[in-house]
């Protein structure tokens, strides 16, 4: 991750609650901001959302090309290469966050991760590792990173993260195939999924924005 300051929203003083919210690949952490106010979220919600920047970085798949992202790319194909110390370094200051929210008062059991794209597959990385029950893990329109080595890597708390998972049938960047795959293989391992389907490319739409919101209240309720 960039060295920059993550943006910070909170829907009321006194949080109780974060969401840690990664974008996809090329955009910054202004990418879901405006998202926070469309979000069905219950009135005196106290939620910090917190969105990191990625840092630039050359991407192979696109040339080569300098542009935020939170590791490197060499092929959209499922079993092909992947950028394991990109990765590690991900998941590494993606766990610092985590940390940082903890030191601020907030429960891991109050923290959910939630991605888009690249951003979703590091938050499934890292929160499926995470030695801590979490509230959740929301990945949109993403993929599961070495999944292969999942059954060995996965932390056993990890198993009482639930997950939210939506995937656009018209995906034309990552694959529905791809979206039903990662639901597939965490089912297998036994985690708890909620998965959505819309008739959507790669982006986000109003429906899904609504159970999004929906899935939230209901993994980070009103505290008294």
């Amino acid at each position: 991750m960039s060295d920059e300051a993550p943006i910070e929203l909170e829907t009321a003083p006194s949080a109780d609650a974060a969401v840690i919210w990664l974008h996809g690949l090329g955009a910054d952490g202004s990418d879901f901001v405006p998202i926070v106010p469309e979000l069905p979220l219950a009135d005196g919600a106290r939620i910090r959302f917190v969105f990191p920047h990625a840092p630039l970085r050359p991407v192979t798949l696109n040339g080569g090309h300098v542009m935020r992202a939170w590791y490197d790319i060499y092929s959209l194909d499922r079993g092909g290469p992947q950028d394991l110390a990109g990765l590690a370094e991900a998941r590494t200051q993606l766990e610092g966050l985590i940390a940082r929210e903890r030191r601020r008062g907030i429960a891991e059991t109050r923290i959910v991760l939630a991605g888009f794209s690249q951003g979703g597959a590091v938050a499934l990385h890292t929160g499926l590792r995470h030695p801590a029950a979490l509230a959740g893990i929301a990945g949109l329109s993403t993929y599961l990173p070495c999944a292969d080595q999942l059954a060995e890597e996965h932390h056993p708390a990890s198993l009482a993260t639930p997950l939210f998972l939506a995937h656009g049938r018209d995906d034309d960047i990552i694959p529905f195939g791809t979206g039903e795959h990662t639901r597939d293989r965490l089912l297998e391992l036994g985690y708890t999924v909620e998965w959505h389907a819309y008739p959507m490319p790669h982006s986000l739409c109003p429906a899904e924005v609504r159970d999004l919101g929906a899935w939230l209240t209901r993994r980070l309720p009103v505290l008294d």
